[in-house]
């Protein structure tokens, strides 16, 4: 069993989401590195942190059912008991009007994105509930707040997101857990692939602070309200755009 707390990070081992696991990992936590594609770059995440001093493990995490959900927290608690905090980060992206989605891919995104925090929420619900003890932190984007063409499906899936972190936070306050959420806005990932130079410069230039914003940054936030110091915060979604969305 793991003697440090535990977190288990959904869509782990890349971007933001690696991000988030090596701030836990360097703050001490025992980090879950959830992955479903990525199976090499979770294991290699794992092995570079654990070389590191640190206690990280990757495990497979298939949230599109509650069975995948299920098998998630199964294997968690087998090596570590319990869990403190749960960050849904799972998610996928894509581009194009409504018009080109087939409906397996509005279907997949709506999963991806939204059914994929539902679903491992309610697989540790009793956990945290019982436990009266932990935290949940939801990774949404600023366009689940005001909404983005040619990414409909994914603004849709993303705003329910942060009604979903409302709800759960008044449904779990009353036993001492909360539930928040963080909102990117352009952050330096795979998701920006697909932009030219040019229009990456013009993104750019209707973000306030005068640049893309790093994984790190939205760890960060992350971690603030997964940590002690946000002790009295929950039902918030954060924006970590640098200013893109004020």
């Amino acid at each position: 069993m793991c003697d440090k707390k535990t977190v288990v990070v959904t869509g782990g081992a890349k971007g933001i989401g690696a991000a988030i696991s090596r701030l836990f990992c360097l703050r001490g936590w025992t980090v879950a590195i959830g992955y479903r594609n990525s199976e090499e770059a979770a294991f290699a995440l794992a092995d570079e942190l654990n070389a590191a001093g640190g206690d990280a493990f990757a495990v497979y995490a298939d949230l599109c059912d509650m069975t995948g959900a299920n098998a998630l927290r199964t294997r968690v608690l087998e090596k570590c008991g319990r869990v403190h905090a749960l960050i849904n980060n799972a998610g996928s992206c894509e581009y194009g009007t409504l018009a080109d989605f087939s409906e397996t891919e509005i279907r997949r995104s709506v999963s991806d994105n939204l059914m994929s925090a539902i679903f491992a929420t309610k697989a540790f619900y009793d956990d945290f509930a019982f436990g009266h003890d932990g935290c949940i932190v939801n990774v949404s984007s600023v366009w689940g707040i005001c909404g983005a063409s040619m990414e409909s499906v994914y603004s849709a899936a993303k705003a329910g997101v942060i009604a979903f972190t409302r709800a759960m936070a008044k449904e779990l306050a009353p036993s001492g857990v909360r539930v928040n959420a963080v909102a990117p806005g352009a952050i330096k990932t795979d998701m920006l692939a697909r932009f030219s130079e040019m229009e990456l410069n013009d993104i750019i230039s209707e973000i306030p602070l005068g640049r893309l914003g790093a994984p790190h940054d939205v760890a960060c936030a992350v971690y603030f309200l997964a940590d002690d110091c946000s002790s009295y915060i929950t039902g918030q979604t954060f924006n970590v755009s640098g200013g893109y969305l004020i």
